[in-house]
């Protein structure tokens, strides 16, 4: 905390000292502009509008909340303020005082169907320090063809470069070859802990109420942290100021529907959706007695107090429900409540107060045994966020938040009296993680720009509980003889009471982004982050399962901690039709957990006991091309990269896992090419079509096998030195929209997509067996997908 005072104070006073020279030397005054960019139609703010001046070739951008401020030298100027999708707008403006001045964007109806960005804010965007950033508009992710015709955000992404899954109804996602837990996923600014419907067949994110997002694979802020990999920022919208809307879709199995108005006419406003699957339904009317469904609800409030203060209140609330026949039922889902308040001190100081409860639910019923089983991990948030906008070329970013987290791993009850079941209650955990940070956004002269910060984390691991003691710190041994690793023998226990410190962790982490533009389109830039992730997902599987379960750092799990570089080249060029983007990465990972051979992570109550720490490691190249206007727009991405990690033997004596050699990690994918690629034709017909093409998954066959007391026995070399076959498949769609019988107020749209179009089966995974009749061994692939047909009607009125 000292750090971050003395750096703000310091920074401060040198930013002041230096503009107050600069006036007095040049006899200049300098006035401040500021305020808010919204949706002329709906009211909604505009995060990302892009504020430039003419004349002094200087600009910023609004903020989440559409807020903006820049201090410029007296005189007249020429603003000109754009958004993707929105027409440009242009006004002459005499600087003489400080003001406050709003703009209202008008939606530009060509652009709806295309992805078009205006000239000056692909140029800031050439300009400013960000990389290994992604942003997609709403309505390009409505283009793209997925599964079901459902809309679907995730699967969205996955065309961008450096983003991958685990393969077809996998859940979460891989970034630059890290694990689905290394991703914050953030709605709202609450954290979302599992982002997946029916286990990767749907994402929890409903796209009716999503305003923006942006994806961070590296060069992130110092206002995010504990993951390690990427941040995945979402918005909902903030609901309609004017008028009262709804709109919705009604497909083949899913249909959502969304309520918005204003509470106040320009003071506040309500966005209400709703979204479920009806599929199981389908299969009750054929005698068919599985079911899996979900459900999820968005909602958010917001009223403007005055022109300092508003205030926004949102939740969510989405439930999985998997039913085998009676038998065996899984229930899992994500919630959360955040109450923000946004306050203006000053044209140059905004602040954002939020208050936040997130939770997420796994639990199972399993009638054949007798049991319920119960687990949840539970998080209260406070953050406040300031933004400080200096001078024309300085820009601050300071905070703080802190955290409290619940842990459950798992309760088990009986269903009945009669299972003889026992209750039994894993140990829950406890753990405290606040942080604080500053950001510095300056541009040291015309073409050079540095964005620099620290985020200072803590963690404290807090009891009430019992912990194991082990001879020598170890909770894993090494058998000698068998050359295996085992779980150690408890030789004590030592008892921590309620809030006592169990373990404790502090970390810097600096973060400093570099651009330099040789011109108007053409830059490089460099960036360099470490990070730090206190908290683990416990899976041994390649892709996250409502089984999952979370776990806080202590002695033996360590803190994972990242150091990421990354350089790359931009240019956008033919008056910004298109842009290119190539980027290249390194970074390493200590105290990558890894698992010893057989490890049971279910209903553990020791997990110590089937841990190792290691290191990871990836690297790569990434190539994006993009048409950003025209009827025919989209983009080509191509990411080669490799990823591994090792663990080796903690003496001269052990082995380690895999022998203590690199081996690649379940999420390497050395080949990742994906092409996208929208059309429209004209008012009544557009028309979307992906490629997906990629490395198959890392696996480990058998190589051999042995015969013991009659039973055929396999036998495996290394880790994953083998790969599943290559992952592809093309989908497309095509947006019919009626121009007959449309009237002003309802408004309709037909979708038709087809996902895998030349039906490939792609491999899920591929097991080994001895076939019946033959009496030979035969490797049996197992696929998900084949070809799938979608239709769905949205609409608005």
């Amino acid at each position: 905390m000292k750090i971050i005072s003395f750096l703000l104070v310091q920074f401060i006073s040198l930013a002041t000292y230096s503009q107050k020279n600069n006036n007095e030397k040049l006899n200049v005054q300098n006035v401040t502009i500021s305020g808010i960019v919204k949706d002329l139609k709906n009211g909604e703010t505009i995060f990302g509008a892009s504020i430039y001046i003419k004349e002094l070739q200087v600009g910023t951008s609004s903020n989440e909340y559409g807020f903006y401020s820049l201090t410029i030298p007296v005189g007249n100027y020429t603003l000109v303020i754009s958004h993707q999708g929105y027409k440009l707008v242009t006004d002459s403006i005499k600087l003489v005082e400080n003001i406050s001045t709003n703009f209202s964007l008008i939606e530009n109806s060509k652009e709806l169907q295309t992805v078009i960005v205006s000239t000056n804010k692909k140029r800031s965007e050439i300009k400013n320090t960000e990389m290994s950033v992604n942003k997609l508009s709403v309505q390009t992710i409505k283009q793209m063809p997925v599964v079901f015709g459902e809309v679907d955000i995730l699967k969205s992404i996955m065309q961008l470069p450096g983003v991958t899954n685990a393969g077809e109804g996998q859940s979460g996602f891989n970034v630059r070859g890290g694990s689905a837990d290394q991703n914050l996923v953030l709605l709202d600014e609450a954290t979302i802990y599992n982002s997946s419907h029916l286990f990767g067949f749907f994402s929890v994110f409903n796209a009716d109420a999503i305003k923006d997002l942006k994806l961070y694979k590296g060069g992130i802020p110092a206002r995010f942290g504990g993951r390690l990999s990427s941040v995945l920022d979402i918005y909902q919208k903030d609901g309609n100021k004017e008028n009262f809307k709804v709109q919705g879709g009604v497909g083949l199995i899913s249909s959502r529907l969304l309520a918005e108005g204003p509470l106040k006419k320009e003071r506040g406003s309500f966005i209400l959706a709703g979204r479920g699957s009806y599929g199981h339904l389908l299969l009750k009317l054929s005698g068919n007695k599985n079911a899996a469904y979900f459900y999820d609800i968005n909602t958010k409030l917001n009223y403007k107090i005055n022109d300092k203060n508003k205030l926004f209140l949102s939740g969510y609330f989405g439930k999985d429900v998997f039913d085998l026949n009676g038998g065996f039922i899984n229930t899992y889902g994500n919630s959360f409540g955040n109450l923000r308040w946004n306050h203006l001190f000053s044209d140059k100081l905004f602040s954002n107060l939020s208050l936040i409860y997130s939770d997420y639910y796994y639990g199972l019923v399993v009638n054949y045994f007798g049991i319920e089983w119960n687990s949840n991990i539970k998080n209260f948030n406070v953050k406040y966020d300031f933004k400080h906008y200096l001078t024309k070329a300085t820009k601050l970013t300071y905070g703080l938040n802190a955290q409290y987290y619940t842990f459950n791993p798992g309760k088990v009850d009986p269903i009945d009296n009669k299972s003889g079941v026992v209750s039994t209650q894993l140990d829950k955990k406890y753990a405290f993680e606040p942080a604080l940070y500053l950001d510095i956004d300056q541009k040291i002269f015309k073409k050079l720009t540095i964005n620099y910060g620290l985020r200072y984390s803590m963690f404290y691991r807090l009891g009430n509980q019992n912990i194991n003691v082990y001879a020598n710190n170890n909770a894993v041994v090494f058998n000698d003889n068998f050359k295996i690793y085992e779980k150690a023998k408890p030789i004590g226990v030592a008892k921590y009471g309620k809030n006592e410190t169990i373990a404790k962790f502090n970390n810097p982490e600096p973060r400093v982004s570099i651009s330099y533009a040789f011109n108007e389109n053409k830059s490089v830039k460099a960036s360099y982050n470490r990070m730090a992730q206190y908290l683990h997902l416990i899976s041994n599987t390649s892709s996250p399962t409502p089984l999952d379960i979370w776990a806080p750092s202590d002695n033996y799990f360590k803190p994972q901690l990242l150091d990421q570089f990354a350089i790359g080249y931009f240019q956008n060029f033919k008056d910004d039709i298109y842009s290119v983007e190539i980027e290249s990465f390194y970074k390493k990972i200590k105290n990558k957990v890894d698992y010893i051979d057989g490890a049971e992570l279910i209903a553990n109550n020791a997990l110590e006991q089937v841990i190792l720490n290691g290191k990871a490691r990836a690297y790569g190249l990434e190539f994006m091309l993009k048409k950003n206007s025209g009827a025919l727009s989209g983009w080509i991405s191509y990411t080669l990269s490799r990823t591994e990690q090792q663990t080796q033997g903690r003496s001269a004596n052990e082995l380690g896992i895999n022998e203590g050699k690199w081996y690649k990690s379940s999420y390497d994918k050395l080949h990742n090419f994906s092409a996208t690629v929208m059309y429209k034709r004209n008012r009544k017909w557009s028309f979307g079509s992906i490629f997906t093409l990629q490395s198959g998954q890392p696996a480990t066959f058998p190589n051999g096998q042995y015969q013991y007391q009659g039973i055929t026995v396999p036998s495996y070399g290394l880790r994953n030195e083998n790969t599943l076959p290559m992952f592809h498949h093309l989908d497309i769609s095509a947006t019919l929209t009626p121009q007959k019988r449309q009237s002003k107020k309802w408004k309709g749209e037909w979708v038709f997509s087809i996902y895998n179009l030349y039906n490939r089966s792609n491999a899920a995974s591929i097991n080994f067996k001895q076939n019946k009749d033959y009496g030979t061994n035969e490797a049996v692939r197992f696929s998900i997908f084949g070809i799938m047909p979608g239709i769905t009607y949205n609409f608005k009125f």
